[in-house]
């Protein structure tokens, strides 16, 4: 099949999802299983195969995220209740003032952007982002936004992640020079993210109701506390702990495992708890005990805290699995190859050849990881001549690229907008240019450098 017809397919199918999901109001579960059915007829994909390609890309995104996703709404739930994120937003807020917390906030989403994934990190300041938008009564997205923004930044910049990391093996770039500038680059981008996110908030943007249900407005909350009057809710540095406790676990995973024997009880230990689905679970055991048991709940009343998380985060799962399912049928589709094939007969100086690759192979199959290797992949033989920092800088690149463009094929997309309870619509005119205009920042700063040296 040629090249224009995989990229016109694919650019129909995007199209079909958008009209299915916006105009005919779809629900995005469906609307996603439809357009990965008519990428997979349209490009001649074996009929027997096709739902395999569906299954294993919606298993193999859920795999990675499922226990997490449940997890960490779990763990939200039970501090949501305990009237703790409200307790440590309304001590937060009233030591900084709003505009001082929300940037507060996004440098320590920067930090945990560091050693743990995207998505798990997102999931874990969700309940932070929900109690100080109740508290300063303004919409989760003023915080939640440039949080997320930021730790999807550092997730394909820095290589205590894997995109940055197989980018710097495969353009044998050294890995401590990747890192560093990573950081310093991300800063500045972070900055300009952060003050983007800001205009985009100035608009009120129409939420969903499960958001909406979940905010329960201030003076409506007042009304109906969920601690008794005798009973104080927990302090904020409990809380704090409770959140920072997966994190440091999984730091624990990312330092310490590279130093210890692999045969040894303690590598294995170590690897253990730091994984973040075990890292959560502590944190829930945890959280359970000191927030629930210690504080009078009974096993019913904890049951039913816990149970009150899952349908939330069984809806997430399904539309995230839904968008692996889609991104797994454009990469079996062979769209992914034709649109690099095409942009390398194009003939770009390599650092913008770097990052144009990058965001369309982003933008075509939705994995900022896929997209990274890939451009790498290709670009091996074509950066045989260069040295130190220039491979460095082309790596940064191809890594900057992968971080524009996330719509409705990225996974990421559909956990941010469903936790934040954007529309599609919305998501696209605020998540997926705000991930594109830090890329942008990002490159720009890159190819600076590039002139420099």
């Amino acid at each position: 099949m040629s090249t224009t017809l995989l990229l016109s397919i694919a650019a129909i199918s995007v199209i079909l999802l958008l009209l299915l999901v916006i105009k005919a109001k779809v629900h995005p579960f469906v609307a996603l299983l439809i357009s990965s059915l008519f990428v997979a007829i349209s490009t001649d994909i074996p009929a027997k195969q096709i739902m395999e390609v569906i299954m294993s890309g919606m298993g193999g995104l859920l795999g990675h995220i499922a226990i997490i996703i449940v997890l960490g709404a779990m763990l939200g739930a039970v501090i949501e209740a305990s009237g703790g994120a409200d307790s440590l937003a309304a001590r937060f807020t009233h030591s900084l003032g709003i505009k001082r917390s929300v940037a507060a906030l996004t440098l320590v989403a920067f930090i945990l952007g560091l050693p743990v994934f995207f998505e798990v990190g997102f999931i874990i300041v969700v309940p932070l982002i929900y109690g100080f938008a109740k508290v300063a009564r303004v919409s989760p997205l003023k915080y939640g936004l440039p949080m997320a923004g930021v730790m999807l930044l550092v997730h394909v910049s820095v290589p205590t992640h894997p995109g940055p990391a197989a980018a710097a093996g495969l353009l044998k770039a050294d890995i401590g020079w990747v890192m560093m500038l990573g950081i310093a680059i991300s800063v500045p981008a972070a900055i300009f993210g952060y003050y983007v996110a800001r205009l985009m908030n100035r608009k009120n943007f129409h939420l969903s109701v499960e958001v909406l249900e979940q905010l329960q407005l201030a003076d409506k909350e007042g009304k109906k506390k969920k601690n008794p009057p005798s009973q104080k809710p927990p302090g904020a540095l409990l809380i704090s702990s409770l959140i920072v406790i997966p994190v440091v676990l999984i730091m624990l995973g990312t330092l310490l495992t590279p130093w210890l024997p692999e045969t040894g009880a303690l590598h294995g230990f170590v690897a253990l708890i730091s994984t973040p689905a075990i890292a959560l679970l502590i944190a829930l055991l945890l959280a359970a005990w000191l927030l629930g048991f210690r504080r009078g709940w009974g096993r019913e009343k904890l049951d039913t805290i816990i149970n009150s998380a899952i349908p939330g985060a069984a809806g997430v799962l399904l539309v995230a699995g839904a968008g692996g399912a889609f991104g797994k049928v454009l990469v079996e589709s062979g769209v992914g190859k034709a649109l690099a094939l095409l942009l390398e007969n194009i003939h770009l100086p390599l650092i913008p050849a770097a990052f144009v690759l990058s965001l369309a192979l982003r933008a075509s199959q939705g994995s900022a990881t896929v997209a990274i290797v890939t451009t790498c992949g290709l670009l091996t033989s074509a950066v045989a001549e260069l040295h130190g920092i220039q491979l460095v800088l082309v790596a940064l690149s191809a890594c900057f690229g992968a971080l524009g463009l996330s719509h409705v094929n990225d996974a990421g997309f559909w956990v941010v907008t469903r936790y934040l309870g954007l529309s599609v619509a919305d998501g696209l005119r605020t998540w997926t240019v705000l991930t594109t205009v830090m890329g942008l920042a990002g490159f720009a700063i890159v190819w600076l450098c590039w002139t420099i040296i």
